[in-house]
């Protein structure tokens, strides 16, 4: 039976079996070491991506944001707006200025 394992789960083998490169072992050896298949560890490494997974982890903590601001019943003029690797909102303060939230990925 296959074993599910959540992204945590993924990210930290992920970074055991970096340390275990750094030591000298071959992804072989270190795939055997912890019973995934070398086609396993590929996968994860395209999935897992550090710099892919941040931007994700940037835009949610945006968004979460501006759903934290939309209950607190702030008027947003533009919504979450992916543009390559930055995100923006737009939100007026009532005052008559607009606050552009950025998010750079």
């Amino acid at each position: 039976m296959k074993k599910r394992r959540t992204a945590d789960e993924v990210a930290r083998l992920l970074r055991d079996i970096d340390r275990d490169l750094a030591k000298g072992l071959t992804i072989s050896d270190v795939c055997r070491k912890i019973n995934i298949a070398e086609t396993t560890y590929y996968r994860w490494r395209q999935r897992h991506d550090p710099a892919q997974v941040n931007a994700d982890r940037r835009c949610r903590e945006l968004e979460g944001e501006v759903e934290r601001l939309k209950a607190l019943e702030v008027n947003f003029t533009q919504d979450v707006l992916e543009m390559g690797p930055v995100t923006t909102a737009v939100l007026d303060d009532t005052c008559g200025n607009l606050i552009q939230i950025v998010s750079h990925g």
